[in-house]
């Protein structure tokens, strides 16, 4: 399984460095193997069960990744939690998880310490210092890994959906879940141990955490931690060190690109630059290649499956599309209303099946049971099409598609034509419930600095390029789009504000 891998790489070569923090700590795999096992022994002591449910809300640093790691060693689920949520967001996440134990900065001692108090199944709090050696607070327990046996089939991680219709729902990662996606990306990326990654996504995330620090452990090779993404400095350490592997989001990309401000800088010698968690403009991906010598590999996945489909590393990366299903995993167009497969080029629902595809959600029989159709598939929710020779394009969410007039407007289709638009900065479309229509097409527009098209010139932009039922009937111009946390334009939000 995924931490068998990691024991052999420690095994293999201990002294080999399996974590640096930018500027500071440097963590060999011996010392990674030995506090994790030390924590592991440590959670047991704190009573800590197999099942069990241990949260940690930390900032990127080495105690909430040998947390991670231990609770996962003793067969308990581990829960990791963004930073950012406030005490009440953080109340609903460890009420409906069941925690035991929650691991939190200390920063929030005084803000937390009421709130955890009235969870009658949270055992403790703990507060820590992130930047302080949690070898100290480990080290009186024993080196040797915990001899609990874990099944494939146990859960090893809850990780919550983004909510963006309802609250969010825990996605149960098994053992067995995680060793087939990590591994299927091994072989579709070519994973190596003298692989160096630049890390700058968050590790609350599956992108984070699953595809990019898990991928770097298992391949034995290094990954060099950023506290967060500054584009200045991430450009500025792509070109001094040589760095294989780097993963973001269309946003840093986007930054990166403006960053480099038309400026060719050669990153020719990166293997691999992947993009995910929303769609990458064209112009980005085209920018990319000019500026930087190098096509970003697209890729698509999501909580409840890690990885589904990639580009291939060796072949056509094709603009637009999320490649083609990862080694294990089957991918079908099918039929939203009665989940029959669709023939190729025509629109449908993304469904996707593989060990890969996560056990269920956490206390909710019914809606696991609406996730799945009667042959065993997962209901994406996303929309999208395959071409003949076998490669994905994703319309937007099912959730997110307009009807106006009786026919369909696939959000994507236009905000790239929007941001083919000088002045426009970023944009995301959503449809307004509308008496005649059904639903208008409005776009929600970030302008450039020092830009002030009208929303008339706006639209008469987008008539050139799209079909006129395609066309934004109303344009909000708006000071920033809300984001989550990795970069991704909160359409439920918006319709809040702008539908009014």
């Amino acid at each position: 399984m995924f931490l068998d891998a990691i024991a052999a790489n420690c095994r293999a070569h201990p002294q080999k460095t399996a974590i640096l923090f930018l500027g500071g700590e440097a963590v060999s795999y011996a010392q990674l193997a030995q506090t994790t096992n030390r924590t592991a022994h440590y959670l047991r002591a704190l009573g800590i069960d197999p099942g069990d449910r241990v949260a940690a809300q930390l900032p990127k640093c080495l105690p909430f990744i040998t947390l991670h790691l231990a609770a996962m060693q003793i067969g308990a689920v581990f829960l990791p939690l963004n930073p950012g949520y406030p005490p009440a967001e953080l109340r609903y996440f460890l009420a409906d998880a069941g925690a035991r134990l929650l691991f939190a900065d200390r920063t929030k001692q005084a803000a937390l310490t009421e709130m955890s108090a009235s969870l009658p199944a949270l055992q403790e709090a703990i507060f820590i210092d992130a930047d302080a050696p949690w070898s100290d607070r480990v080290s009186g327990y024993s080196a040797n890994p915990v001899s609990l046996p874990v099944d494939p089939d146990q859960t090893a991680m809850m990780l919550y959906t983004s909510g963006t219709t309802s609250r969010p729902k825990g996605a149960l990662i098994t053992h067995g879940n995680l060793t087939a996606n990590i591994e299927a990306l091994h072989s579709a990326w070519g994973w190596r141990a003298d692989d160096l990654l630049l890390h700058a996504l968050p590790i609350f995330h599956v992108h984070g955490l699953v595809v990019a620090l898990h991928g770097a452990l298992h391949a034995g090779a290094t990954a060099e931690l950023l506290p967060d993404f500054d584009a200045a400095a991430v450009l500025d350490l792509l070109q001094s060190r040589r760095y294989s592997v780097f993963m973001g989001v269309p946003t840093m990309h986007r930054r990166l690109y403006a960053q480099a401000a038309g400026t060719r800088i050669d990153l020719s010698f990166m293997r691999l630059l992947t993009s995910g968690s929303d769609r990458l403009p064209d112009d980005l991906f085209f920018g990319y290649q000019r500026s930087f010598g190098v096509t970003l590999l697209e890729r698509y996945g999501m909580t409840e499956t890690g990885m589904n489909l990639s580009n291939p590393l060796h072949g056509e990366r094709r603009v637009g599309s999320v490649g083609m299903p990862l080694p294990g995993v089957r991918a079908r167009i099918a039929d939203p209303a009665t989940d029959l497969p669709l023939p190729d080029d025509v629109v449908g629902e993304v469904q996707i099946s593989g060990a890969h595809v996560f056990a269920g959600y956490w206390n909710q029989p019914e809606k696991t049971a609406r996730a799945f159709t009667e042959d065993g598939w997962l209901r994406t929710g996303d929309l999208g099409s395959r071409s003949r020779d076998g490669y994905f394009t994703l319309k937007g969410r099912a959730k997110d598609l307009i009807i106006s007039g009786g026919l369909n407007v696939y959000p994507p289709e236009v905000e790239l034509a929007l941001m083919t638009h000088a002045d426009v900065a970023a944009c995301a479309v959503i449809g307004c419930p509308d008496a005649e229509w059904g639903e208008l097409v409005v776009a929600v527009i970030v302008l450039a600095p020092g830009a002030a098209p009208t929303a008339d010139e706006i639209r008469a932009h987008c008539r050139d390029r799209l079909a006129a039922y395609k066309a934004p009937r109303r344009v909000v111009f708006a000071a920033e789009l809300p984001r989550n946390a990795l970069g991704k334009a909160q359409k439920a939000l918006l319709r809040g504000t702008a539908c009014e």
